[in-house]
């Protein structure tokens, strides 16, 4: 039944995706060349070739050689800037876990942590990545450790971190806070210490939510990495692609959405690989749904 049910999911995934496209290729071939406007608001594209290419000269593209004369193609090109990407984003979901669950049980360890913590947790999410990509750029070229040197990649990596810990800090201080009150009063009645009850109950217990945050955290590590190498101009990766192809898209708008694929696909894979930690986690994820 869970093989048939996955089945079922992933049918109905691909023909969400089959629809997209359908969709995109009727506008594409009947849509007005100016666009739907409301006023002096365009509420739909132009439906133009350059603004809208075909799926399938998009798909074409993707396979043809990177440029005149070039033995490299656009895929290729894409393969190698979104594993660079997602290297970074690696790096940058690894840390922004570490610092997520940090705060996360210092949270629920003392409750005027959480109390001067958590708003502080949520405001920062509001500040615009573009605009302390910057100066995070700025401040590592000024630290100096030894031998250690700043470089952009370390930039990019801080802020995709940035965006990530905060889906790992409250989804893990929820998933932490989640145990009846009767399992943590029993825990204190036979004399159980905090952490020993935070290893064998609170722990357990939080990853149904703690899962789900970590792939949201992966996801924003991705989007994090993207635009911090936009506005720090880090060459090599996908997010540097999508402004270079961007830059040519009069001449081959196809061409300019390959980057953008590959961007959802890093997004996908970070996501997938770590869901693939709920089959690890499976027994503690059915356990703490039934605490």
């Amino acid at each position: 039944m869970k093989g048939l049910h996955r089945l079922r999911v992933a049918g109905f995934g691909v023909l969400g995706i089959l629809f997209l496209v359908a969709c995109w290729d009727a506008y594409a071939a009947f849509g007005p060349a100016e666009g739907v406007k409301v006023g002096e608001t365009l509420v739909l594209p132009r439906a133009s070739e350059l603004a809208m290419p075909h799926s399938w000269e998009m798909v074409q593209r993707i396979g043809e050689p990177l440029r005149t004369g070039s033995e490299d193609t656009v895929l290729s090109a894409v393969v190698d800037a979104s594993l660079f990407t997602l290297r970074i984003a690696a790096q940058g979901w690894v840390l922004g876990v570490v610092v997520g669950l940090v705060l996360a049980v210092l949270m629920t360890r003392l409750r005027i942590a959480e109390q001067a913590l958590l708003p502080w947790v949520v405001m920062s999410q509001t500040v615009p990545l573009i605009a302390i990509a910057p100066l995070v750029r700025r401040w590592g070229t000024q630290l100096q450790f030894g031998s250690f040197e700043w470089t952009n990649e370390h930039s990019v990596a801080l802020i995709a971190s940035y965006l990530a810990f905060f889906a790992v800090a409250v989804g893990a201080l929820r998933g932490f806070k989640s145990p009846p009150v009767t399992q943590l009063e029993l825990m204190q009645a036979y004399g159980v210490g905090w952490w020993r009850t935070f290893l064998t109950i609170r722990l357990p217990a939080s990853v149904p939510f703690l899962l789900p945050a970590l792939r949201l955290a992966a996801a924003s590590a991705v989007i994090g990495a993207v635009v911090a190498e936009v506005s720090i101009g880090l060459r090599g990766g996908i997010g540097r692609m999508v402004v270079d192809y961007a830059q040519s898209a009069s001449s081959d708008p196809a061409k300019a959405w390959a980057p953008i694929f590959g961007a959802v696909a890093v997004g996908l894979l970070a996501a997938g690989a770590v869901g693939l930690l709920g089959l690890v986690l499976r027994h503690f994820k059915l356990t703490g749904a039934h605490a």
